[in-house]
């Protein structure tokens, strides 16, 4: 059985998560309005920089939740990230960030 310790501290990280989140969405959605080429590049830099913060807790979260409260990604959300990614791509990345191999 989980502490209840361990509960509060996935809690709070699934806070924190949520608000770099936000962030990021913040940071993409200026850039977005933003002519300057350099601030576009700027901005769309620190919205990666809170992707991975973003990716590398919810690695944490899930190695800490218990397997039997984890519950599946509705489709709804599934699609909403996907719909994320292809937003990015409709910013235009410049070249050396798009072809990378």
């Amino acid at each position: 059985m989980p502490s209840k310790k361990n509960q509060t501290s996935v809690g709070q990280m699934i806070q924190r998560c949520h608000k770099w989140r936000q962030k990021r969405k913040q940071y993409i959605d200026q850039a977005r309005q933003t002519s300057d080429e350099i601030e576009r590049e700027r901005l769309l830099q620190a919205a990666e920089h809170y992707g991975r913060i973003v990716n590398e807790e919810q690695i944490k979260i899930d190695s800490q939740r218990d397997p039997k409260d984890k519950t599946p990604i509705p489709e709804e959300a599934a699609v909403n990230t996907e719909n994320t990614d292809s937003e990015d791509e409709e910013i235009g990345f410049p070249d050396f960030i798009t072809n990378l191999k």
